[in-house]
């Protein structure tokens, strides 16, 4: 610690992504990736334009992939917003729309990034206990309140609210609604639009899972323009060009690209299909999931033994040590069909 440091950094509790391990052998089921890679039409795109004109800065205002992006969701380009990650997008909500004189409200386990977001803005949160299934009761955030955001499909444990629901939770609550649509390429039904119908509604969404652009660093938000424009204000008093020009090249492309963003999505949820049936034959709780991952624990073995043993076998999944409550589950990101086939065979033989 520096006595150079600031009151709050001496106290924050930095967020841990997932590892990103050297060992290319591995078989990595950790960080919620795509297997699949995006299409050839949007590699060829990004290469085309690797050319002297990335001595220039990029549109500040990233107009050509909002106005893609607002004509995929038939919305005004007005509701449209892009980042570096949708990360980016959250940290800039936190800090311009949910810094109230109440209590930000979220899910007791769901992404470990917004308590580090309320941590760094000095901003009031309770956490909401998810019911003894994990499901996040949305009558539990009927009190009042400085905001409401989770993740739908709630992270890690992979459990999507109904459209109708988050409906009736923005009829109901009258103050800012944040739903983060990371994973909802996957089988759960996007609200983006009840956006027109409610102006205390904010989606965001990121390029980084259904459309393997993880290593691109592309998100985006969603909401009434006042919101947005609020978004705007934080992103010029911090750093006026986020999208950098292949960034929004590939993005464009990936959005052109929708039959193969279509496939690849499907074929993971082929995938997952596959991995829960064979994880309950082998007696394993799975929790019903509409993301890229499941969330699953055996009936007998710790979930700290097994994360070891897969990775003495070269297959690495996430695990939590905390809460207790989920200490025995892992967090298993959907791979190829031919991963989830190693990982049973793998997991067949621990279990012996």
């Amino acid at each position: 610690m520096s006595k150079f440091w600031g009151d709050i950094i001496k106290k924050l509790e930095p967020y841990t992504p997932g590892e990103q391990p050297k060992d290319l052998n591995l078989i990595k089921l950790n960080t919620n990736e795509n297997p699949f890679g995006p299409g050839q039409s949007v590699l060829g795109e990004i290469k085309r334009n690797c050319e002297d004109i990335l001595r220039l800065y990029p549109d500040p205002e990233s107009n050509g992939l909002r106005k893609a992006l607002a004509k995929f969701h038939n919305l005004p380009i007005e509701s449209v917003f892009v980042s570096n990650g949708s990360d980016e997008s959250l940290a800039f909500i936190f800090q311009g729309l949910l810094k109230k004189n109440k209590p930000i409200l979220f899910p007791d386990i769901t992404y470990s990034f917004y308590p580090v977001y309320c941590q760094l803005y000095e901003i009031q949160y309770k956490k909401i206990p998810l019911d003894q299934n994990f499901n996040i009761n949305l009558d539990d955030y009927l009190i009042e309140n400085g905001g409401i955001i989770f993740p739908n499909p709630n992270a890690p444990t992979g459990i999507p609210k109904s459209f109708a629901e988050i409906e009736s939770l923005l009829i109901n609550n009258q103050s800012l609604v944040v739903i983060d649509e990371a994973y909802v390429d996957f089988g759960t039904d996007s609200v983006i639009k009840l956006i027109k119908n409610y102006e205390n509604l904010i989606v965001t969404q990121s390029f980084s899972k259904g459309r393997s652009l993880a290593g691109m660093r592309i998100g985006c938000a969603y909401g009434n323009p006042n919101l947005i424009e609020a978004l705007n204000r934080v992103k010029n008093s911090f750093n006026s060009y986020p999208i950098d020009r292949l960034a929004q090249i590939a993005a464009m492309s990936s959005i052109a690209d929708n039959e193969n963003f279509t496939k690849n999505c499907n074929k993971v949820i082929e995938a997952r299909l596959y991995l829960e049936q064979q994880l309950k034959e082998m007696k394993f709780d799975v929790l019903p999931s509409g993301a890229n991952f499941i969330f699953t624990k055996h009936k007998h073995t710790s979930g700290k033994y097994l994360y070891d043993k897969l990775r003495q076998n070269k297959i690495l999944v996430r695990h939590f040590n905390s809460p207790e409550r989920i200490s025995n589950y892992l967090r298993i990101t959907i791979g190829t069909m031919n991963q989830m086939q190693k990982l049973i065979s793998v997991m067949r033989e621990i279990l012996k």
